[in-house]
């Protein structure tokens, strides 16, 4: 999701601003910490920083963030430069930085960044290796991208992880004769054709969408066995399992609103709040949107979230989108870099910026489960657990520049979309894809 309304920019930042006005201690009482000394590096004299990350999609992740980074200033008296790029902005402005040795100190990033890069970043294994033991340890998927493949060397302190389950009007389903999103594929197809027939139609994104489509497509694809490439690195994505996916994603697709097809990350959230679609995947900005703005608080008081169908999977079948940090070689001063990202992931500072952005980053250290953000509204429980997830971007492969490049590249988007519209069958939309993938594995 790169956008939102005005409306919604104005709901969620009184409403958030309003979580995030809490007592800074209310929600870090009950967080378990251990009595661990943190790495002490003397930060470098006149030391100063810039550090790159995506921009809000709730206000007070901006806000806050930008005021912890004004205690760590005043605490060390490091000046930090903090600039917010455009989600699909991130990624070019980091290439640049990495190829050329300038630009940002610290780059916040999508989940597998610092692995493209992992020859220029610095070793960020002591910060992480404190904060695991600190603050009960990190979940998996947080362990999964922030280690450089096949070592225990940390090159990146993940952040948070927004996860996209279903979200869903609780009244359609039960008028279609479901109480909740069933388990199975089977049922699900039945769910979505009974809410087109009552007007009530599901909608996925299919077009390039840097969240949205990436979940759905990954979800239909690792719920039915398939995977882009094996333990080693080789292609599989032309499989049985694979092509079985895109059959059931057609089903599934005759279903949807028109126009799935073109949609961004934001178009959902547009037609879930028009009423237009009965049930979609997001973060919890949704809800929230709806919940703080008069005009539509009985959707979401009819807004309902659940985990999209396990299919074959023994394991919610997602990837979430991690903000995932790194510091570049290239910085004079790598010692104040890694206490700035230690600071900022320290409970003073992180259980507020966790609180206030209500749910909609999740926790890569298990001590944060214990939050009062994820009581304070029993409809964003789904959202808290949502680093346990077991799959990555690349599944079942190495996190590598491949992996990373065939994500960017949308192949496994574009596979589900050329079928679900009939512009191949599902052997050649398979075929098509392993061709893609063989491209940048070189294999």
């Amino acid at each position: 999701m790169t956008h939102t309304t005005r409306r919604d920019a104005l709901a969620l930042g009184a409403g958030a601003l309003a979580a995030a006005a809490l007592p800074a201690r209310r929600g870090q009482a009950a967080i378990p910490v251990a009595n661990v000394q943190p790495p002490r590096q003397p930060v470098e004299q006149g030391a100063s920083l810039r550090v790159l990350r995506p921009t809000k999609f709730v206000d007070p992740d901006e806000v806050i963030f930008r005021e912890n980074t004004r205690r760590f200033t005043e605490t060390t008296g490091v000046q930090v430069r903090v600039d917010f790029a455009g989600w699909e902005d991130v990624r070019p402005q980091t290439a640049v930085a990495a190829n050329t040795g300038a630009g940002p100190d610290v780059v916040v990033g999508w989940r597998d960044d610092p692995h493209l890069y992992a020859e220029k970043t610095l070793d960020l294994s002591e910060v992480a290796n404190y904060l695991g033991q600190k603050y009960g340890g990190w979940m998996p998927l947080a362990e999964r991208y922030g280690r450089k493949q096949g070592t225990a060397t940390w090159i990146a302190i993940p952040v948070g992880a927004s996860r996209g389950p279903c979200v869903y009007r609780g009244s359609w389903v039960k008028e279609a004769g479901y109480d909740t999103i069933p388990k199975e594929h089977d049922r699900f197809l039945d769910l979505c054709r009974k809410l087109k027939a009552k007007n009530h139609p599901p909608g996925f994104a299919l077009g390039n969408a840097v969240g949205d489509a990436n979940s759905f497509c990954n979800w239909a694809l690792w719920s039915h066995g398939g995977f882009t490439v094996d333990e080693e690195g080789k292609p599989g994505i032309n499989s049985p399992q694979t092509v079985e996916a895109l059959k059931y994603a057609k089903e599934l697709y005759g279903t949807f609103i028109q126009g799935t097809v073109s949609w961004g990350d934001i178009s959902n959230n547009r037609a879930y709040t028009a009423g237009d679609i009965s049930l979609t995947s997001n973060g919890v900005s949704l809800y929230f949107s709806l919940k703080n703005d008069p005009a539509t608080a009985a959707i979401a008081a009819d807004t309902e979230h659940a985990l999209m169908p396990l299919g074959r999977a023994t394991s919610p079948p997602e990837a979430p989108l991690l903000l995932n940090a790194m510091v570049f070689r290239h910085t004079r001063y790598p010692n104040a870099a890694k206490e700035y990202l230690r600071f900022m992931m320290e409970a003073e500072q992180y259980d507020r910026w966790l609180t206030g952005c209500l749910g909609y980053w999740a926790h890569p250290l298990r001590a944060y489960g214990e939050s009062a953000v994820w009581t304070s509204d029993p409809k964003i429980a789904v959202y808290r657990d949502t680093c346990e997830s077991r799959f990555w971007d690349g599944y079942k492969g190495p996190i590598s520049a491949a992996s990373g490049a065939v994500t960017a590249d949308y192949v496994v988007v574009q596979m589900f979309a050329a079928v679900a519209t009939g512009q191949a069958t599902p052997e050649e939309a398979a075929r098509e894809a392993e061709r893609r993938i063989r491209r940048y594995y070189r294999r």
